[in-house]
């Protein structure tokens, strides 16, 4: 009886158990470092390999001026991956060696998302105040108001912005840039378009900050007049990212009425405040509750809290979002309330802030030319 080749052995193995960190490391030392002739597992290129169901997730180190050359790499890197017995899906983004730059100056703007009239954070101190909520129905009220608009979902760890647009299909890829989905008469993209919904995302901070540089830096967004990114809860990597390697025209920040709530928002207000973005205000989320059988009112989370520390901190209070059922569902199904039921309370109020916000950073001038308002 002859002995069963390792090779064969391996494939058996791998088809029952799944691919592994040290199978996908192997697999990639057939792929070569421009700079050093090596392979780019022994080059120590390969950051970080993080595979789970099939799904796989790769960091290749290098630094801005090889940038252009490790593009190449990035994308066989990801071409081999894909090809690996039991991986259903890759993904290889490209991290810095060195910290990214300080926060720039208004003599040195960044580069990114030039097109684009003007850039605007949603962001809270903490999660489940509402944000994503927040920023989909401002987007989607820009667009009806006939701006181009953008919506960039920048919470890595909890992209919900596929499910709150109603989109479940991944972005075609033309050269080396994604094209936008389009939805509610917005551009949207988000990491959830790439990877499966219940998908943990378990990355480290230059995974994070490399997945959002090329979610701004390789998708075709043309023209835009104004752009909101959806940030995720708290005040790390992402946040900083975003002050660092855009000309942001401010931050809006949301929180519900309790204290608690808002003791986390001024933490927000303070970060951005410390990175030279402005605040462009506060937003009260769930501010009311009104049954929707007798119409009473009942302020559950307390009212009025996210008012009084605007005017604590110096900022505008650009309005209050009633608790509604309606909103709830609206989102779950993938239809904002702004453009299901335009003439409801909640969506007329996300539009009087939608149109308040555009006022302090558009104006009248647009980058995209006329538009047709989205009905």
């Amino acid at each position: 009886m002859g002995y069963l080749h390792i090779d064969w052995l391996r494939k058996v193995f791998t088809r029952m158990t799944g691919p592994t960190q040290d199978g996908l490391r192997q697999a990639l030392t057939a792929i070569k470092d421009p700079a050093s002739e090596r392979n780019i597992v022994d080059a120590g290129l390969v950051e970080a390999v993080q595979v789970k169901n099939g799904l796989v997730q790769v960091s290749l180190l290098t630094d801005r001026a090889s940038a252009p050359t490790m593009e190449a790499v990035r994308r066989d890197a990801e071409a081999l991956l894909t090809r690996q017995p039991g991986v259903t899906n890759a993904t290889v983004v490209l991290t810095a060696h060195k910290p990214p730059p300080p926060a720039p100056t208004p003599e040195g703007k960044p580069k990114l998302l030039a097109e684009v009239g003007a850039i605007v954070a949603v962001a809270s101190g903490k999660g489940g105040v509402g944000k994503s909520t927040v920023a989909v129905n401002l987007a989607v009220a820009l667009a009806r108001q006939g701006l181009a608009v953008g919506l960039l979902d920048a919470d890595i760890y909890g992209p919900s912005l596929p499910r709150m647009l109603g989109l479940a299909r991944k972005p075609e890829v033309k050269g080396d840039k994604m094209i936008p989905l389009e939805a509610w008469g917005l551009k949207a993209m988000s990491l959830g378009f790439l990877v499966d919904e219940d998908t943990p995302m378990i990355w480290r901070g230059p995974m994070v900050m490399g997945a959002l540089e090329q979610m701004m830096g390789q998708v075709t967004w043309g023209k835009l007049d104004i752009m909101i990114v959806d940030m995720p809860p708290g005040t790390g990597d992402a946040q900083l990212t975003m002050a660092q390697r855009v000309a942001l025209a401010g931050a809006v920040i949301v929180s519900t009425p309790q204290d608690i709530a808002l003791l986390d928002a001024r933490r927000g207000v303070r970060m951005f405040e410390r990175t030279k973005v402005p605040v462009l205000g506060l937003v009260e989320n769930m501010s009311f509750f009104c049954c929707p059988n007798c119409n009473h009112r009942t302020e559950i989370f307390g009212h009025g809290g996210a008012r009084r520390e605007a005017e604590a901190l110096g900022t505008e209070f650009l309005g209050e979002i009633p608790l509604v059922l309606d909103v709830r569902i609206a989102g779950d199904e993938g239809t904002p309330i702004v453009a299901s039921a335009p003439d409801s309370p909640a969506a007329q109020a996300f539009a009087a802030v939608a149109a308040r916000l555009w006022q302090k950073v558009g104006g009248k001038q647009s980058k995209a030319g006329p538009r047709i308002v989205v009905s």
